[in-house]
């Protein structure tokens, strides 16, 4: 099913209204909702037909079996007892209130999703493969949208900084980013995080070149050094090596930092969304955009702090 753009997300949009980055404490309930319209629409609910409501029910007892046995309890927490297995576990999702616990049943839920649902058996119907496919689409593209720093990869919930570094590169950068000096750069990198959690992976690497420049620019304009207003990334840097941000004697131990600089973020922003792309459409994947945010991100901490000890 596809995700639709409301006009209330566009709003909240355009009023830079969007969460923090990602929070990794709490589940929301409008997520853990959502997600139930997902499971429904890929297992089934028990408004199905009576054949298809034996199969709900196994699918769903499956799941309720193993959380019973290894939470060591003989009916889940908060549900009501002599219930059907879809009644447990919903009741039980909506209403616990902890990460771990909200987590367990996304993760079992779709796994019974990814594994049991692609056969043809499963409602005797063709096209599950697909389903199974779309509902694990929508489960990431829902924690992205709603700022949950989770993400379901090869049959697991994962941290998305487990693979990154959410916690040592992009919230300092945002920090470091939120004054009065850096607001434009501070607004383009919220606005590409925010891009990359719609699934807007082109429109993020844009702004991820975007506040690269812009922050360039704004420790020029901090600092008084004199660039031209058109100055692309490779001039900019030109300017900051020129006026010494990075010292002679660094520069010459770290002699590829500057290629690190002048390459990474301008070559996968022009590469994969800066110019035409010709007659076959490109496309951006999430592991690339998510690779160039944590690069933006690494590289924004250290222009900042460096343009902080400076004398």
């Amino acid at each position: 099913m596809a995700i639709y753009e409301l006009y209330s997300k566009r709003q909240q949009r355009l009023r830079g209204d969007a969460q923090d980055v990602y929070r990794y404490e709490e589940i929301p309930q409008k997520l853990k909702i959502q997600l139930v319209h997902i499971m429904d629409r890929a297992i089934g609910n028990y408004q199905q037909s009576l054949e298809d409501h034996y199969r709900v029910a196994e699918a769903y007892a499956a799941i309720v079996e193993i959380m019973r046995e290894e939470m060591g309890v003989f009916y889940l927490p908060t549900a009501a007892r002599n219930v059907n297995p879809y009644k447990e576990l919903i009741d039980y999702f909506l209403t616990d209130n902890t990460v771990d616990g909200s987590l367990n049943v996304i993760e079992l839920a779709f796994n019974l999703i990814d594994r049991s649902t692609r056969t043809i058996d499963h409602m005797n119907r063709r096209g599950y493969n697909e389903r199974a496919d779309e509902a694990i689409a929508d489960l990431n593209i829902r924690f992205k949208e709603n700022a949950v720093g989770y993400q379901y990869v090869d049959g697991e919930i994962v941290r998305v900084d487990s693979e990154l570094i959410h916690a040592e590169a992009v919230k300092p950068a945002l920090r470091l980013l939120n004054t009065k000096e850096y607001a434009g750069p501070h607004q383009e990198f919220l606005s590409a995080y925010q891009h990359y959690r719609e699934g807007k992976n082109k429109e993020a690497l844009n702004d991820c070149l975007k506040a690269f420049e812009s922050t360039m620019k704004a420790i020029c304009d901090k600092r008084g050094w004199t660039y031209k207003p058109g100055d692309t990334a490779k001039a900019l840097i030109d300017v900051l090596y020129a006026e010494g941000l990075v010292p002679p004697f660094w520069q010459n131990q770290f002699a590829s930092l500057r290629g690190l600089l002048e390459s990474s973020i301008p070559t996968g922003r022009n590469k994969q969304s800066g110019h035409g792309q010709g007659a076959t459409p490109t496309t951006v994947p999430d592991h690339m955009a998510a690779y160039m945010l944590h690069m933006t991100a690494s590289t924004l901490v250290f222009l900042t702090t460096a343009e902080q000890s400076l004398p």
